[in-house]
């Protein structure tokens, strides 16, 4: 694992998002089907905020909130975002000390992939395969 590689080599390009106005229920549908532990929050073709299984644990679970809740009343607003180019190590410092275990990552402005703690283990993982079909 190179440590200085640009974020962009170990992030996942594909968004999966919800509207702010969608249920609680439809956006856990949502990383039910595609086995995902968090959404971007789209409108007007823009991330507004971020949706994660720990928000729906602390903000609508535990409160007993309804899962008709609207994605806008429990979403995170202020999102953390690090540049495609931070070297991975820099990402890993500044979720570890924002304990954060998803990082949105941002090119011109725009939020263009997510990088999970999943997306290291699947690169260490297929390192460690190219290591053994080596030898």
């Amino acid at each position: 694992m190179d440590e200085n590689a640009p974020i962009k080599v170990y992030m996942t390009r594909k968004l999966i998002g919800v509207s702010p106005d969608d249920t609680v229920k439809r956006a856990c549908e949502l990383m039910v089907e595609f086995d995902i532990s968090s959404l971007v929050v789209v409108e007007d073709g823009r991330v507004v905020g971020f949706f994660t299984k720990t928000d729906v644990i602390r903000r609508v679970v535990i409160p007993g909130r309804p899962n008709t809740t609207p994605v806008r009343e429990i979403m995170t607003k202020e999102l953390i975002t690090m540049n495609s180019n931070a070297p991975l190590r820099e990402v890993l410092d500044v979720m570890a000390k924002k304990g954060v275990k998803h990082m949105l990552i941002e090119e011109n402005g725009q939020i263009v992939g997510i990088f999970t703690l999943s997306d290291l283990l699947q690169a260490s993982r297929r390192k460690l395969e190219t290591a053994i079909a080596a030898e």
